[in-house]
Order: C-alpha cells, then structure tokens, then sequence
C-alpha cells in the first residue's frame, strides 16, 4: 500500500509517499481500505516533531481519522464484514491506503452522507461531544462558549448544542463570522475587535457560559475564567495559543468552576471504545435525521496532502479539509 511516511520532522515537505508492507491485522481487528481521511491539527503538530509517534516500534504513519471500506476481518470480529462501509479515529496510521483497527472502533457511515464525507466526522464530532456533553455536562437551556468557532471541532460544537437544544457563542474571526451563524450559533464573536468575556456575560444577564471549549489556551485561559459561569467548566482541548500562562487561581475557587484537560489520541484503547460506542448509540442517528452534518471546506488529492497541510496552517479553512486516497 502506499502511505505517508515521517523520515524526519520539519514543514509539509516532510510528507514523503512511500510503498509499504500492508498492516497485519489481530484477531478482533478490522482490516479498513480507505477511501479518504482528513487533517487535524495535531498532524500538523507531528510533522513538526512537536507530537510523538503513538507507535514507535512501527513506521511512522500519521493521520487521526478515516472512511473507507471493509477488506477483510480477524478470527474474533463479529460486528463488521467485508464490503460494509466505515469510520473512526485512531491514534495513527490514517495517511494510507489501508489501516487496522479493534472492531468497536469503527462506526457505521451514515447512508446520507456517504463514505468519502465522512472522514470529516469521526475526530472533530468525537472531540466536541466528548469535550461539551460527556465531560462539560452542557444541557437543553444551558449555554456553551466554544473558541475557533469555524474549526472542525468549532463547527461540529455548534450543531451538537443545538442538536440537544444548548445555547452557544463562539469566537472566530471576522471573515468566518457568517459561516457560525448560518450553522445557528446564538452569539458570534469577533475576535480581532471584540471582547468574548463581556459579550458572552451580555447573552447571559451577566452569568456567564456554562461550558467552556477552548482549543486556544494561552492568554485565553485567564479570560475564561472571566466568561465561565460560577460552577462551570472549561474544558481544555488545544494549545495553539501557548500552554504556559498565568491564571488567577483565585477566580476558579471563588467561581468553584473546574478547568479540565483533555486529550482522545493518548487515552487507553477501552477508554477510547467506550467513547466510540456510546457516541454511536446517542449521537450517529442525528446524522440520519439531519441535525448533524459533516462541514467541508475542501478536498485534496493524496498526492498534494503537502498542498493542504499549508493550507490548513494558514488558518484559511472553515470546517474540514478531506484527502481523497487513490482507489
């Protein structure tokens, strides 16, 4: 198969296409031929060296998430069988033409959207619903702020909270205000010339969000405590304004708020079937009523993945950008 090999760690050049031996597949795995995958930020993160390889006894493959379909399946597996179309998030390995997974990773692709779209929905959907409802506790009536509102993570966060009847405000920048709105976030935020804490305080007679997405970090940190309502929760997803900063810890006790950091890439394998089946049960079947869609900015083929990761460093893309593998 032909795959995305790290040799070294540097810029997008960095993203060599290699022939390599396919990947043996266990007992309870799913050998996958993909039919597209999608970036994420934290593949940009590893092509830099700033992200370790989770499998360092193997070649390192990067890529978070798939679509594709089965080819074949292990002595144990009984949910999948070949030919049925799939997708999930995985540590790695997802810039390839094939890929071996448990089968409790995997997910069924909504007949409405289609096996290339939906690499665009294992990560970021995972991320948000994960990040606001599993570990934010966000409710019907209860209002969310989420940072990057245009990013995967942001625009798949606007549709989950109104998917359960949540309000939301998201920051973006000025350009993309329109797309947030049109995905029906209550409150959009300029970043470049508005204040977030006190327009988040204004939509809520001054209590604050009840839930914080933050993908930011940096001096954001600080400001959140400022925007989260007393009790709240901020939960911490990304670092791509920095991860030291100070914080006034005074606040968090005075507002008994919890600021949590998360991850899904490092979490146990369990850990992450768990969250993977339960996603399935109340979350997939919104895709086939139409409350949930996948956001595609764009598509490039496996050849120019070098192409799209300069283009998703420029900041450039409101949604997913998708990468269409060679059949």
């Amino acid at each position: 198969m032909r795959a995305v090999v790290l040799r070294s760690h540097g810029g997008p050049e960095c993203l060599v296409i290699e022939e390599v031996a396919d990947p043996a597949v266990g007992a309870d795995e799913v050998l996958v031929d993909i039919v597209a995958t999608a970036l994420n930020r934290a593949d940009l993160l590893q092509v830099m060296g700033l992200y370790p390889n989770p499998r360092p006894s193997t070649l390192e493959i990067p890529g978070l998430e798939f679509s594709g379909t089965v080819a074949a399946v292990g002595e144990r597996v009984t949910m999948w069988k070949q030919g049925d179309e799939v997708m999930a998030i995985d540590a790695g390995g997802a810039y390839a033409q094939r890929i071996a997974v448990h089968e409790r990773q995997l997910m069924a692709v909504p007949a409405c959207v289609g096996v290339r779209d939906a690499a665009a929905i294992p990560e970021v959907f995972l991320t948000a619903w994960d990040a606001l409802v599993v570990q934010g506790g966000l409710t019907s009536g209860r209002w969310a702020l989420v940072h990057a509102g245009a990013s995967g993570v942001g625009t798949a966060g606007i549709q989950i909270a109104k998917a359960i009847g949540a309000r939301i405000a998201v920051t973006c920048s000025a350009g993309k205000m329109g797309a947030c709105r049109d995905l029906g976030a209550d409150v959009v935020i300029d970043y470049g010339s508005q204040d977030f804490v006190a327009e988040v305080r204004a939509a809520t007679s001054g209590r604050g969000a009840d839930v914080v997405l933050d993908v930011i970090g940096g001096d954001y940190v600080d400001r959140n405590l400022q925007a989260v309502a007393s009790q709240g929760r901020i939960i911490q997803v990304g670092l791509m304004g920095g991860s030291t900063t100070p914080v006034n810890v005074g606040l968090l006790l005075g507002k008994r708020a919890s600021l949590i950091g998360t991850v899904l890439r490092a979490r146990p394998l369990e850990e992450k079937i768990s969250l993977t089946q339960r996603f399935t049960r109340e979350m997939l079947p919104l895709f086939s009523s139409g409350q949930l869609r996948p956001i595609i900015d764009s598509r490039y083929p496996f050849a120019q993945i070098a192409d799209a990761h300069r283009y998703m460093a420029s900041n450039a893309n409101t949604g997913k950008i998708v990468i269409d593998l060679p059949g």
